[in-house]
């Protein structure tokens, strides 16, 4: 009896994120790692869908999110937040596929540089950018909250607490 041949992956789809896929997109960033005490997720998508909410993406295996990217421009410097891919599908080109589309998008808006951070300590990251053509920009990233946001993480049985956070 022969053997099936190997399974190949779908071709990665990439569109705009909808209301829809919000808890698939939380989801994602949360096996990522890309989520922090101080960012609430559904936040960060509210506050993306009142700026530029065509580019907020994710990138599709079948009907399944593996992916998610949400892309900044102000008219001078590009943005890349929640670049993540699910962990059984990384190492397929799936990160790169979705970068190419962001940079894509911000040439066409005329955008002449693209920035990023990567959090302290996540080396897979800065070596991912590094290979795709990003490098230190010498530069120290500072920031100010004006908004203190609090996400505990996810309950026990599903979707992210509301519990205020230890002390606020």
């Amino acid at each position: 009896m022969k053997a099936p041949p190997p399974r190949r992956e779908m071709r990665l789809e990439i569109r705009p994120f909808t209301a829809a896929d919000t808890g698939a997109v939380i989801d994602v960033w949360l096996r990522c790692g890309l989520l922090h005490p101080g960012n609430d997720p559904g936040k960060d998508i509210q506050r993306k869908l009142k700026v530029r909410p065509d580019l907020f993406l994710v990138g599709m295996i079948g009907a399944t999110i593996v992916s998610t990217i949400m892309i900044g421009y102000e008219g001078h410097r590009g943005w890349i937040n929640y670049l993540g891919v699910l962990p059984g599908h990384r190492r397929r080109g799936h990160a790169r596929r979705m970068m190419e589309e962001a940079e894509r998008l911000l040439r066409l808006e005329g955008c002449p540089k693209i920035n990023l951070q990567v959090r302290n300590g996540n080396e897979a990251a800065r070596l991912f950018y590094e290979g795709i053509g990003y490098s230190d920009s010498d530069t120290l990233g500072l920031g100010k909250r004006l908004e203190h946001d609090c996400w505990p993480g996810p309950a026990p049985s599903g979707p992210p607490s509301k519990r205020p956070c230890p002390g606020g």
